[in-house]
């Protein structure tokens, strides 16, 4: 006979697949007397469990919703879908995303380590909020990158054709999620969408990973998607910084911006806007210590940035000659050159 916690974990593992159990059932179910099980349905009734009875000749069990939470049991897919779930929601920013970093860890700390190892493989490029592709799913892509693993699968909607490839990052990219990997039939890079990806197996052999085209992912990302309306790309001055910011902070208000996780509290963020000045003064929106990578024309912007804020806290800017900001020409990396003079940015187109 199990002892009496193990047996209580059973019997509400039982109670929670929301059906009517009868008492002799149960019984049975757990090589327990009817007297037992009655013994510790009052047990868990005492927890918080909402427990009715049902009526009828051989009577039974049922768990209703009760009027406060109590502690639940889940399965393995369940406790992956909800790590998941929990981790897009500290990404995405919303009024619950400390709540929900603070359910993960919980969540995490009381997982097998097999589940665990698989949640902490689950390490994404985030932009935004992102909804998507099946929780096991993304587990295997990340398991499969992690172990420099060959990767079969099917394409959706052509099915029918395979593809293989060896699969370098999974990223976030407005809203989807995606697989960058080198495709080895067509000996290129291609981007899939990892909600149309359906793994084959066995994996195929280990490989010694390429590297990307730009350096990284975000570079990569932002060449795929260039000229796509609507992404950083199309934006004519083009900035790379890193934010020392959890990119889990970053990245609900990067809008079309890349970010790329770094480490605790750092993070690389490739923004883009209208104007250098314009783009220095959206960085400064995340509240934190920032290094300038690039290009020098957003090194400038800051420096022009900040004399114009200077001047504006004092108490009679007239009465003071403003600092002339020298004429700076600027080349976007995305589109032509731009003008700081007078301490006005034009647009770089």
């Amino acid at each position: 006979m199990q002892k009496t916690s193990a047996r209580l974990l059973a019997l509400l593992s039982l109670l929670q697949t929301h059906r009517d159990w009868s008492g002799e059932d149960l019984a049975g179910r757990l090589d327990v007397t009817a007297r037992t099980v009655r013994r510790d349905i009052d047990r868990l009734r005492e927890l918080g469990y909402l427990i009715t009875t049902v009526k009828g000749p051989a009577g039974g069990y049922r768990l209703d919703a009760g009027n406060r939470l109590p502690p639940m049991l889940f399965d393995d897919r369940q406790a992956v879908a909800l790590a998941v779930a929990l981790q897009s929601a500290v990404g995405a920013g919303t009024a619950v995303a400390e709540d929900a970093a603070r359910a993960l860890a919980t969540v995490r700390q009381v997982m097998p380590p097999r589940l665990r190892h698989r949640i902490d493989l689950l390490q994404v490029t985030a932009v935004g909020a992102v909804g998507g592709p099946d929780p096991e799913l993304l587990l295997e892509l990340s398991r499969v990158i992690h172990a420099r693993e060959e990767l079969r699968f099917a394409y959706a909607p052509e099915l029918d054709v395979g593809r293989r490839v060896q699969p370098h990052h999974l990223a976030t990219w407005r809203g989807r999620w995606y697989l960058a990997a080198w495709d080895l039939d067509r000996e290129d890079w291609r981007v899939f969408r990892a909600d149309r990806v359906r793994p084959r197996v066995p994996t195929g052999p280990r490989f010694e990973p390429r590297e990307l085209p730009g350096g990284d992912v975000a570079a990569f990302l932002r060449g795929r998607f260039r000229g796509t309306d609507g992404t950083t790309a199309a934006w004519p001055c083009l900035g790379e910084v890193v934010l020392h910011r959890p990119a889990a902070e970053v990245a609900p208000f990067a809008g079309d911006g890349i970010v790329e996780e770094l480490g605790p509290g750092r993070c690389r963020l490739v923004l883009g806007s209208w104007s250098w000045t314009g783009l220095a003064a959206a960085l400064g929106r995340f509240d934190a210590e920032i290094e300038v990578i690039g290009p020098p024309a957003l090194a400038a912007a800051f420096t022009t940035l900040a004399a114009r804020y200077t001047r504006a806290t004092r108490p009679d800017p007239s009465a003071a000659s403003p600092t002339p900001a020298a004429q700076v020409d600027v080349e976007g990396e995305g589109g032509p050159p731009g003008r700081v003079s007078g301490g006005v940015t034009r647009p770089c187109g």
